[in-house]
């Protein structure tokens, strides 16, 4: 695995209804919410209290999960400890894909990517959010990505997973068109969810998703969801400086992608501790928990800076997978971390 971190408010309207820490914390007293946004509700789970001085941990699931199967692993670790006792985190799901979910109506028209994108103000407004640093997986990646590029000032900092910043071309539309009629929707998502090579290889963690997708999620709520994404566009962003007004993420962005991306669901569940070690080490450079010890990461970074000269030097020694990030953000100051 390879963590790529790069360093690269204004109050929405009707936010004055939760503007005080007190209150906010009667807000959050139960972890479950259902929010009403302009294109429907949105079931979200909060753990913690807001901080007056610190944005919101907003977490954002990937296509066949939810907030529970994408993050918990993560967030129940030991190491995510330090991180979360210093901040609130509010975990979004997207429209009927939490556990439970009743089914969408027949006809039902599920958002499109930037509504799903627009539809988190809506949480920051109900819960009186100063600001967020998102965290997303796969399609949460996206939806995370357009918000910030929507609300800059509404977010701090970006932390992506395996995000795919361009739009399905013609002969990707038909091949998923065409696989549609073959494949069973649970096959579908875990060819989003994995590489070919571990659809073969790990069989007893394949199945295992398999089963969680089959018996947690409501297969019809989960098909408008991967269509929806299926669908979306290009996020049409552009490296700072190579255009003329440029379209690019205004904050500090962390890409997080596989070796053999899509993979990225290794990440989060098989080195948690050396993703929260990369996660604590960008909050500290947005100059959060600067109290917090250093880690391993920040450690071993020092002692390259130390011997190796330039970064240049370091960052030809890792591959990255330049389709899952390329155009997201502007790769100012880049570190690159082997998992």
């Amino acid at each position: 695995r390879h963590l790529t971190l790069s360093e690269t408010s204004a109050n929405l309207p009707g936010q004055d209804h939760c503007t005080a820490v007190d209150m906010c914390t009667t807000q959050t007293q139960r972890p479950e919410h259902d929010i009403e946004t302009p294109y429907g509700m949105l079931h979200v789970v909060v753990r913690g209290a807001p901080k007056s001085n610190k944005p919101a941990i907003l977490t954002y699931h990937d296509v066949g999960l939810n907030h529970k199967l994408c993050f918990n692993p993560l967030f129940n670790n030991q190491d995510m400890q330090e991180i979360t006792k210093h901040f609130v985190v509010c975990h979004v799901n997207a429209p009927g894909q939490q556990i439970g979910a009743a089914q969408m109506p027949q006809g039902y028209q599920y958002p499109s990517m930037d509504q799903l994108a627009g539809m988190l103000t809506s949480v920051v407004r109900h819960f009186g959010f100063k600001s967020i640093v998102g965290l997303g997986v796969g399609a949460g990646s996206y939806i995370l990505a357009k918000f910030a590029l929507l609300f800059p000032d509404l977010v701090e900092g970006l932390v992506l997973l395996n995000i795919n910043p361009t739009g399905k071309g013609w002969m990707d539309w038909a091949a998923t068109k065409l696989s549609g009629l073959t494949s069973a929707l649970p096959d579908k998502v875990l060819t989003h969810l994995f590489s070919q090579d571990e659809l073969l290889s790990n069989t007893e963690l394949v199945q295992s998703y398999r089963q969680q997708i089959n018996n947690t999620i409501n297969q019809f709520n989960l098909h408008l969801f991967l269509n929806m994404y299926n669908s979306r566009r290009d996020l049409e962003m552009n490296r700072s400086g190579t255009v003329f007004n440029a379209k690019t993420l205004r904050c500090p962005v962390m890409l997080v992608v596989g070796d053999n991306s899509p993979a990225e669901e290794g990440v989060v569940s098989f080195s948690p501790g050396k993703f929260t070690e990369a996660f604590k080490y960008f909050l500290q450079g947005m100059g959060y928990m600067p109290s917090a010890s250093m880690t391993r990461l920040a450690r071993s970074r020092t002692a390259s800076l130390a011997s190796g000269g330039s970064g240049d030097g370091a960052r030809s020694q890792v591959c990255t997978d330049s389709e899952s990030s390329e155009g997201v953000g502007q790769l100012g100051q880049t570190m690159e971390v082997s998992c």
